[in-house]
C-alpha cells in the first residue's frame, strides 16, 4: 500500500519506527472543537504525508481551519526535528509517522487521503 521511490536502509528505517513510536502525541492546543471531534465528524481527514486536511464535501470553517493550520504547525516541527536527528528527509518522516502512528490510530470511517486519494478508513 505504501511505496517510495527512494531506497532506504533497513536500519534508517527502523530508527524512523523507533522515534515513531517513542513519540507520544502530537501536541495540541486548547480548541471549541478537539481533533478527534472533528476526525469523527468528518471535518478533518489525514494525509498520508502526515498532516491533516479538509476531505471531500466538508465544510470548512475558521475554527477548523485553524485546527489544521495549529497542528500541521506542530507536526512540521517534530517531524523536522526528527529528520535531522536521524539523517532523512523530513517528508519520509512525515510518510512513516502516518503508517506506524496515525493510521493505526485511526476509527473507521475517518477519512484519509492515500497517493492522492480520499477514502474513509475501513
Amino acid at each position: 500500500m505504501f511505496s517510495h521511490s527512494k531506497r532506504y536502509s533497513l536500519r534508517t528505517l527502523s530508527i524512523i519506527a523507533l522515534l515513531a513510536l517513542a513519540i507520544t502525541g502530537f501536541s495540541q492546543a486548547s480548541y471549541a472543537i478537539d481533533l478527534a471531534t472533528a476526525r469523527t465528524m468528518g471535518l478533518v481527514g489525514e494525509t498520508d504525508k502526515g498532516y491533516l486536511a479538509i476531505p471531500p464535501g466538508a465544510k470548512s470553517s475558521a475554527e477548523i481551519q485553524t485546527l489544521i493550520t495549529d497542528v500541521n504547525a506542530v507536526r512540521k516541527a517534530d517531524f523536522t526535528a526528527q529528520s535531522k536527528k536521524i539523517g532523512v528527509d523530513v517528508e519520509l518522516v512525515g510518510t512513516r509517522m502516518f503508517q506506524i502512528k496515525i493510521y493505526p490510530s485511526l476509527s473507521p470511517g475517518t477519512w484519509v487521503k492515500i497517493q492522492g486519494n480520499w477514502m474513509k478508513k475501513e
